[in-house]
């Protein structure tokens, strides 16, 4: 005859109230000796908590989020035959009075088939999920077998253990697993496909005629369009935003002396095109800068063009045309082109191509106003910069406060290409170049 075991929680060493995050088996799983059945968290660690012997569980006395120690029931294991679990004396087994017979529960009803949702490139075919404590659950769970640092990754990241697929020993799942299976899932959603494991909550709709009158209108196609790209970007980009400003004094004092010479060109000579040539000069010294990510997440692709794409206002929203080849252009025939492409751009009258290709995007909010905004960079591009409007500000020269003419910007960019010091490095010699137009000439 089988022997029902208390399995209670064993010495774990200095530890009082020890929380429990997950609970690995329920009534009727079948466990084997050494197989882990709770995982417990301290402040300095995690750990499982295996099952003294095989055999088929009971009853569980513990839920997630219970606080346990040294000597608390776990759950009652019914031993498997020949199971090592200790004699009985006759003395206890005549006392021992029998359980009541449990009454017979109905089989619970299959649950309606659900189509399966659509796999992932290279992954393989998905199964079913296993009712719930059945042998098939356990050998189920035997798939997302793990070290307790590895669930606990799992878990910050909202991955279900289960569904990783280990590479390890013994099909251990290790961190790279949960990492790969992490960036498939955003390379999904990425695609735009359904039913991922990353789902985003839906808004609340709401009535806001019970509060008022409303007037209802269609969206732009322009905003429509770009708002699903820049809900992607934000979505599948690690966005960082480092903010600085530039003394552009002298860039405009030079800029006011040729502005008779372009007007006989027919030019209108903006700031736009001094900053395009040293947010160039900038990006042939920091090329990290002017890459991309491969679709695989394990290589950059380095561009040896610079082609800037300057986000442009039209009356049916924000377009960004593209200055190909801004290394090879001067001044003048910068802003030439710049003003016949925002022109363009306002009539509707771009092309397609127009808006294609570019390496690194400028968008301006000076005309208009404001101390510092922080842009969403325009994917598979990995930085954007933003600028906002240029004011007198005394500066100290180390003697005394001169009034100088800055011009605030931030970049944004992609946390998984450019780090924090690098992000600082580019704006430092973005104001460097900004504030001494020679400098691009080293």
């Amino acid at each position: 005859m089988a022997n029902e075991i208390q399995v209670t929680l064993p010495s774990i060493g200095d530890f009082s109230d020890v929380e429990i995050i997950e609970v690995l088996v329920s009534a009727g799983d079948t466990v084997e000796a050494e197989s882990p059945i709770i995982t417990l968290e301290s402040d300095k660690a995690a750990m499982e908590i295996p099952s003294p012997e095989a055999g088929t569980v009971k009853a569980v006395k513990v839920s997630v989020g219970d606080k346990i120690n040294e000597g608390d029931l776990i759950l009652t294991l019914e031993a498997a035959a020949g199971g090592d679990s200790g004699e009985e004396t006759a003395e206890a087994s005549e006392k021992a009075p029998e359980p009541p017979p449990e009454p017979e529960r109905p089989a619970p009803k299959a649950a309606p088939s659900q189509p399966a949702p659509p796999r992932m490139p290279g992954e393989k075919e998905r199964t079913p999920p296993p009712v719930r404590g059945s042998i098939t659950e356990f050998a189920s769970r035997s798939k997302g077998h793990a070290s307790p640092s590895v669930r606990r990754f799992a878990r910050e990241l909202g991955v279900d253990i289960l569904q990783v697929q280990g590479t390890g020993p013994k099909n251990r799942v290790t961190k790279e697993d949960v990492q790969g299976f992490v960036k498939r899932a955003v390379a999904s959603a990425g695609q735009g496909r359904q039913g991922g494991p990353f789902r985003l909550p839906p808004l609340p709709e709401v009535d806001f005629s019970l509060f008022g009158d409303t007037e209802t209108k269609p969206l732009g196609r322009i905003k429509k369009l770009s708002g699903a790209h820049l809900h992607n970007c934000w979505l599948n980009i690690p966005h960082v935003t480092q903010f600085d400003e530039a003394d552009i004094s002298e860039m405009e004092a030079f800029r006011k002396s040729m502005k008779d010479e372009a007007a006989k060109q027919e030019v209108r000579l903006t700031p736009m095109p001094f900053i395009m040539k040293a947010t160039v000069a900038a990006l042939q010294q920091m090329p990290d800068f002017n890459a991309s990510l491969a679709p695989d997440g394990e290589n950059l692709i380095y561009k040896k063009y610079f082609h800037l794409g300057i986000a442009v206002d039209t009356p049916n929203g924000l377009v960004v045309p593209v200055i190909r080849d801004a290394d090879q252009k001067g001044i003048f025939q910068l802003a030439k082109e710049l003003g016949e492409m925002s022109d363009r751009a306002r009539k509707g009258k771009l092309g397609s191509d127009e808006m294609r290709g570019g390496c690194f995007t400028i968008s301006s909010l000076g005309g208009i106003g404001g101390a510092g905004f922080t842009p969403i960079v325009n994917a598979p591009e990995v930085a954007i910069l933003g600028l906002s409007k240029a004011q007198m500000k005394p500066v100290w020269n180390g003697q005394e406060f001169r009034p100088k003419l800055m011009l605030p910007y931030s970049v944004s960019y992609d946390h998984r290409v450019i780090d924090g010091v690098q992000g600082v490095r580019f704006t430092t010699l973005l104001a460097k170049l900004l504030g001494d137009m020679r400098r691009m000439l080293l």
